[in-house]
């Protein structure tokens, strides 16, 4: 089937793919710079610890940002941030912390774009910056809870195998590492039909929202 391109926007598209370079950007440094602070300097030894997108976009996350983007959503991911469990002081709790990291900096980054959006009510800017601070909001909230979905590659894998006792846990890994992948590709592959990861994200999503731009403020104050 291919891209229904009869309601294509192209701004709504470029704000959409920007808001996801930075996003994805800062999360992966989040998860890079956890790791060297909790001890491990393999993601600085790669090159890591930077700020600069070229250094965390994955090429098939690009590629999906770019389609799903064109097709009316956006999603798409980085490039892992390798550890070594071997250079911390508490593996399986520094494991899970530098991978939580990831969601809670889309949590703050959907924050600062609400305490932005906030500053200017009563203001009227134009809707490009409106659409812009918009989606800075619900993208990094989309992000942060998709990412804490308990399937590899994910965060919430690591995050799961992490809290799980050690026999539940290596089980856990095996099965993930196995079968985790494809699990993960039909989930995207038929989310259309199924509407499965929009069931799982989309409460959370729905009560942040309501808690960071309550009724008074809206989503889509600008209007």
């Amino acid at each position: 089937m291919g891209i229904d391109l009869s309601n294509f926007n192209l701004q709504l598209f470029v704000l959409t793919i920007a808001i996801l370079i930075i996003a994805i950007t800062i999360h992966e440094f989040a998860h890079a710079i956890t790791a060297d602070k909790l001890g491990d300097n393999t993601p600085r030894s790669q090159g890591r610890i930077s700020l600069l997108p070229p250094d965390h976009l994955d090429p098939v996350g690009t590629l999906m940002m770019v389609l799903s983007s064109i097709s009316g959503f956006g999603i798409g991911w980085g490039k892992p941030v390798q550890t070594n469990p071997g250079n911390f002081r508490s593996p399986r709790r520094d494991q899970a912390l530098v991978a939580i990291a990831g969601p809670v900096s889309n949590i703050i980054q959907a924050t600062v774009f609400t305490i932005v959006i906030r500053t200017m009510i009563g203001n009227k800017p134009s809707d490009s910056v409106a659409t812009f601070l918009d989606l800075g909001v619900s993208i990094n909230l989309s992000l942060a809870f998709f990412n804490l979905i308990p399937v590899y590659p994910l965060d919430g894998w690591w995050i799961m195998q992490s809290i799980l006792p050690h026999e539940l846990s290596n089980r856990y890994y095996n099965w993930m590492v196995q079968y985790g992948p494809m699990v993960f590709i039909a989930l995207i592959l038929f989310e259309r039909q199924l509407h499965i990861l929009e069931m799982i994200v989309g409460p959370p999503v729905t009560a942040s929202l309501a808690l960071l731009l309550p009724d008074q403020y809206g989503l889509y104050w600008r209007s």
